[in-house]
């Protein structure tokens, strides 16, 4: 959801542990296991006791603040209605729902057990079953069901966002195969990460939800099973999560050493002005800065220098997935491919990371950047062995030339590249009139609306809006509330905006919800772009049939051309780490996963946190 679920991370083929405490599976029959595997081993044992990124005799205690900017009116995050509050949807997951089976955050994708104790799915993964723990419980005390799964699989497809029925699309029935197991069959068809799609279902309380409405938005704190309730709220200012003392999986190898914080608690802010502020006052203890100019300027104060407000860049090896200015291909102005490409050349990248990003950024240059996903350079003979049945039906360059954005020298005079953006369009039958930019045959004018939803990108776009001037193009800009930007995405009632398209290490289902003709016009959808290509449905449909990792690298990376040499964005630009400050006052396990920064393995060190205080108190802060 994270993405935003970013949440559902996505797939390709499901390898099984054949080997369980005193049994040993023969080939080819599906057999309990504790775990499965994206592709090849997983990487921890049915005996495993905890995650190697966590520490499992972290200390627990205190609170963790946290920052939000906006407003929230829902504690229903399943639903297009409403915006929900923090939490609910937290570092891809949740706290106040567990799901089957557990993300490993240093592996590419596998998961273990959570409410499931074991998982079956045979080789052609044409079903797949869970059993649930007889110990899983709600915060109510009622046992969770074989019946909760049922009834959330149905209700999210019937009455859910929009992504659920594409993500879970390939479904053909589910029914209840013993008192505790929950048996879900496939569509015919290669879907190899399915099984492990359903393990990240967040499973919802059927008979809490029997009394109440399911599509309307709720501020009535729900019932859940995991880790946290919401303990107190002030509807649009802050949240507070407790953690709960009789949380059933507290002791489960998959949470040891994670959610070691008695309270997280989420205040609300205007904007990220006032939110730094807050944080350098104290307000509260962990932020990510996503702005490289206030990385750079807004926090050369006494106690960053004096490392009580800690500032640091981790690296990180996470898919950074594609950013840029999307084209809405809805809109009969940007039909034309040339139209696209041309309007590219407007957007200095060079000047922009120099001038206005301190040099902290990368070009992007695919949409599964920081990662072996990312095409590069010519196609290999793997990947042209994929796109040699389509020639004729996508771009030569795709066969041709390694993809590269315009380039300039950073001084900002991009004036041969405007040449080009000219020449560009004059071949897509566009001309400047009296100083505008006009299509020979309709009489059209060349202009569109860029929306935003952050002040902050205004002095982004605006050197942009400026370039595409020189040129007769006229682009408004316009920044919109959060509500108003987010109901304006869900009806696709846009012309550009800045947005893109989160990507983790094992693209599968979630691809189908971002670039295909299915998923065009459904309200609330994740294809922003408006794309309908079944070139681009077949490649997706091979990126989720994947059978092996080198498999899905080469078909992602197939499917990455095409939509680069279809210019279906403007790519903006990356960095492969992340940038936080947070008060000196937590430890971290020393292992850090790939994915970055993990927070919920954090805790309070009280050595650290009386010293802070002390000097709080000194008035060193």
């Amino acid at each position: 959801m994270s993405v935003k679920l970013r949440s559902f991370a996505a797939l390709g083929l499901v390898s099984l542990v054949l080997l369980v405490v005193g049994i040993v599976a023969r080939p080819g029959l599906a057999q309990p296991v504790h775990g499965l595997a994206m592709h090849g081993d997983l990487k921890y044992a049915a005996d495993f006791q905890h995650f190697d990124f966590a520490d499992p005799d972290a200390p627990q205690g205190g609170t963790m603040r946290m920052a939000t900017i906006g407003s929230f009116d829902s504690f229903n995050p399943f639903i297009i209605k409403g915006t929900s509050a923090s939490g609910l949807t937290f570092l891809g997951q949740s706290l106040l729902y567990d799901s089957l089976l557990k993300n490993a955050e240093d592996e590419p994708f596998s998961e273990y057990g959570l409410l499931a104790e074991s998982v079956e799915t045979p080789r052609d993964r044409s079903w797949v079953a869970f059993t649930l723990r007889p110990e899983a419980r709600w915060h109510d005390g009622q046992p969770i069901t074989a019946a909760d799964v049922i009834w959330t699989f149905e209700t999210l497809m019937a009455k859910g966002m929009p992504f659920y029925r594409a993500y879970f699309g390939s479904v053909a029935k589910v029914e209840q195969t013993g008192p505790r197991s929950v048996k879900f069959s496939f569509v015919p068809g290669d879907n190899r990460e399915l099984p492990l799609i359903l393990g990240q279902m967040p499973i919802l309380p059927a008979h809490y939800w029997a009394t109440r409405e399911f599509d309307a938005t709720t501020l009535e704190p729900p019932l859940g099973s995991g880790p946290y309730a919401i303990a107190e709220f002030e509807a649009g200012r802050f949240v507070s999560w407790k953690r709960r003392p009789d949380y059933w999986g507290r002791a489960l190898p998959v949470n040891r050493g994670r959610y070691n914080f008695d309270v997280w608690r989420f205040d609300y802010f205007r904007d990220d002005d006032v939110a730094i502020e807050a944080l350098k006052g104290g307000a509260y203890d962990y932020r990510a800065e996503n702005n490289s100019k206030k990385w750079a300027t807004a926090y050369d104060v006494p106690d960053v220098r004096a490392g009580r407000l800690r500032k640091e860049l981790i690296p990180n090896r996470r898919t950074q997935g594609g950013q840029g200015f999307l084209y809405n291909l809805r809109r009969e102005i940007f039909a034309d491919r040339k139209v696209r490409r041309a309007l590219g050349y407007a957007f200095d990248f060079e000047w922009s990371n120099k001038t206005l990003f301190y040099g902290q950024y990368q070009r992007t240059r695919s949409h599964f950047e920081n990662s072996e996903l990312a095409a590069r350079g010519l196609p290999s003979a793997e990947e042209l062995a994929i796109l040699a049945p389509y020639r004729g039906r996508i771009p030569e360059e795709v066969f041709t030339q390694a993809y590269a954005p315009p380039v300039t020298d950073g001084s900002g005079n991009i004036r041969e590249n405007l040449k080009t953006a000219v020449a560009l369009l004059a071949e897509a039958g566009w001309s400047i009139r009296d100083g505008v930019m006009t299509h020979g045959a309709s009489g059209a004018r060349l202009e569109f609306e860029i929306l935003l939803v952050s002040p902050a990108f205004e002095r982004v776009v605006l050197p942009f809006k400026k370039n595409l001037e020189r040129i007769g193009v006229l682009a408004s800009v316009r920044t919109v509330d959060v509500s108003q930007y987010r109901r304006r995405l869900d009806t696709f009632d846009f012309d550009m905006i800045v947005g893109g398209y989160a990507q983790s290490e094992s693209p599968g289902n979630e691809q189908r919800d971002f670039w295909s003709s299915a998923s065009a016009e459904i309200e609330g959808g994740r294809n922003l772009n408006g794309i309908r290509d079944p070139v681009v449905d077949e490649l997706v449909a091979l990126v989720i049939s994947a059978p092996d990792r080198k498999a899905l690298v080469a078909r992602t990376r197939a499917l990455d051309r095409v939509l680069l040499w279809s210019y279906c964005m403007i790519p903006h630009w990356y960095i492969s780490a992340d940038r936080i400050l947070y008060w000196d006052r937590f430890g971290r396990p020393a292992l850090a996963p790939d994915r970055g920064v993990s927070i919920e393995t954090w805790w309070i060190d009280a050595a650290k946190d009386a010293a802070l205080e002390r000097r709080r108190g000194q008035g060193g802060s």
